[in-house]
């Protein structure tokens, strides 16, 4: 399932490519036939993600609500316009920089990936964008337009020279605006979205007052927004925290470390595209983590592998139906 800094990277690519511009909407699968005669022919006015949901505004009250979920994918084609804030197309990092150096060539990881390009949708086979930033004529490029139908398309939008298809979603529907209020008032703070003071006070109260571990609190979309399985293991991890603590009894300073790390975490992930986790990496071990995703976490994935730190085993165990990754040494 896609986390949080991907489906803010693809709202942020739908705000270049999109906002502002008409839409022409279909549903090649059917299944969303009736929404997309209704997008079709008004103007996308704003998009905005919260958590792992996005929100398209259209002309006359309308908004495309969508949740990816665990199969969904957003595939791209035609001239996609780079958000300026995010990693570019030569693989250049933005304006801020976890590991503190610069690198322009692309970095390819053992699923073929440019690492350092990717927009942060949860699969390469579903990501076919060409990179521009400057209008080029599709038919000078040789490209076929519109791009083919390709698998199970629930939405096609499209511009005069930009495609997005979306694929296997767990929601895509169209709601009011005061539905979409109410859909986002269920959901936990954003680091990305809100008052940055009020969105920590929110998280450290709500998770100060439950008997529910903190593993499980990390993973619910109604405590904060965003956090998947990748970054709720690297999380813990990161604070030496035992993932089986009543949020409760975690102290105050570690939950509000723990927002405070999501807070950087997520940047980290939106510019780059990638859940990189380690820190204080020389530039030939960041080129090495991003040739390999098992190689970008502490703990994630790395279950009967030695602790980075200690050598202890990485535990393995299910939680909520999803796995937790940890050290029982370093996080006992």
């Amino acid at each position: 399932m896609p986390e949080g800094h991907s489906v803010h990277r693809i709202a942020r690519q739908f705000d270049r490519n999109f906002v502002g511009k008409t839409l022409h909407a279909s549903s090649p699968q059917g299944r969303f036939a009736e929404g997309a005669a209704v997008l079709d022919g008004r103007e996308a006015l704003s998009v905005q993600a919260v958590g792992k949901q996005m929100f398209l505004e259209a002309e006359g009250d309308v908004w495309l609500r969508v949740h990816l979920g665990l199969y969904g994918a957003w595939d791209f084609a035609g001239e996609i316009f780079l958000d300026p804030t995010i990693a570019s197309a030569n693989g250049r990092m933005g304006q801020t920089n976890q590991r503190g150096t610069d690198l322009d060539e692309a970095i390819y990881d053992d699923a073929g990936e440019n690492s350092l390009a990717s927009i942060g949708a949860p699969r390469r086979a579903r990501v076919h964008v060409r990179m521009s930033e400057q209008t080029k004529g599709l038919a000078d490029e040789g490209l076929e337009w519109p791009p083919p139908i390709v698998g199970q398309v629930r939405l096609r939008l499209m511009t005069d020279v930009t495609a997005a298809d979306l694929r296997g979603p767990t929601a895509c529907v169209l709601q009011t605006p005061d539905e979409v209020l109410a859909t986002i008032a269920k959901l936990g703070p954003d680091p990305l979205v809100g008052d940055p003071i009020e969105n920590e006070e929110r998280f450290v109260r709500v998770v100060r007052k439950k008997q529910t571990p903190i593993a499980l609190l990390l993973m619910d979309q109604s405590v904060v927004s965003g956090i998947g399985n990748v970054y709720r293991a690297e999380m813990l991890f990161r604070q030496r925290l035992n993932p089986h603590t009543p949020g409760r009894d975690v102290p105050e300073d570690v939950v509000r470390a723990l927002w405070r790390d999501w807070v950087r975490l997520i940047a980290v992930g939106v510019e780059t595209g990638q859940m990189m986790t380690m820190d204080d990496l020389s530039a030939d071990q960041y080129r090495a983590a991003m040739a390999s995703r098992d190689d970008r976490h502490w703990v994630y994935h790395r279950a009967g592998l030695p602790c980075r730190v200690c050598g202890t085993e990485i535990a393995l165990e299910e939680i909520g139906a999803r796995k937790l990754y940890w050290c029982p040494y370093c996080q006992a």
